[in-house]
């Protein structure tokens, strides 16, 4: 069996991070192997979330593997809470990074334009530098401009501006990069991305629905990080990411119980299943 690295917070109630790692890498029949780095009560959009930091875990948990020699698939990144947390994690893909493995960065940090609670401004650029380390990122629209240090342009940017930052991203020494959450020429909503060895651009959208909550970063790249350690192709797995991110938030807009601080991951876990049962 396959196994994958995670390495993000629990947020106990949210819908996000490795509440939604888990469960989504699980169903692809892949051992998920998780290396908490906080735990909070909730995300961040709440207030007053409880905040453990975990950092002092991260290193004991690496040099145990390490002994154990426990091997990876993949090493798949979200949410980091520190500088310091960055520095571990590179010790991490170091330390357990084989040719056989991929490295999917998403540099969980912002969104709408600004950082998340509890970032500074020096953040962007060490989480642009871990980026170098991946073979694939999947930053939104938020989080690649402020690690290249220009204006955010808003979700509605025009496809230029975002080949625009890909071309940027691409200089950060990912092989993969592809940002999600944007508007595509033809009013599809999707993720546009950059194969950085052809120059060669691709894109995929669905129809948008009008909500907008949080945690659907977490499942895109959760789902990818499944279905392309799967086997799926690069570009089919972020297909189905793609799919399934946009079913959860139609299953969501349409369920007058639904919660307003995530989208209803659960309920669409069906349609997932069904989608890797065509492979």
């Amino acid at each position: 069996m396959k196994r994958i690295m995670t390495i993000q917070d629990i947020s106990c109630i949210g819908k996000c991070s490795l509440t939604v790692a888990l469960p989504i890498i699980s169903s692809f029949g892949i051992e998920t192997a998780i290396v908490p780095t906080a735990v909070l009560s909730t995300h961040t959009q709440f207030q007053g979330f409880t905040f453990r930091d975990l950092t002092e875990d991260l290193d004991p948990i690496r040099e145990h593997w390490k002994k154990e020699g426990f091997g990876f698939s993949a090493i798949y990144t979200g949410y980091l809470g520190s500088e310091r947390q960055i520095s571990i994690v590179r010790n991490y893909i170091h330390d357990f990074k084989t040719p056989d493995t991929t490295v999917i960065i998403d540099p969980v940090m912002a969104d709408n334009g600004k950082l998340y609670a509890g970032f500074d401004e020096q953040f962007p650029q060490k989480m642009a530098e871990l980026c170098g380390e991946a073979d694939v990122i999947l930053p939104n629209l938020s989080e690649a401009t402020l690690m290249l240090g220009v204006p955010y342009p808003g979700e509605d940017a025009a496809p230029e501006v975002t080949k625009n930052l890909l071309k940027g991203l691409a200089k950060l020494g990912a092989d993969i990069v592809v940002i999600t959450g944007v508007t595509l020429s033809d009013g599809t909503f999707g993720f546009m991305g950059l194969d950085v060895k052809t120059g060669e651009f691709f894109e995929y959208g669905n129809p948008k629905v009008p909500y907008k909550s949080h945690g659907t970063g977490d499942i895109f790249a959760s789902t990818f990080t499944g279905a392309l350690t799967k086997g799926f192709p690069l570009y089919d797995a972020l297909k189905i990411a793609a799919d399934y991110v946009t079913a959860c938030i139609k299953n969501t807009y349409e369920d007058p119980e639904r919660v307003n601080y995530a989208v209803n991951f659960e309920a669409e876990l069906p349609f997932l299943m069904q989608r890797i049962s065509q492979k």
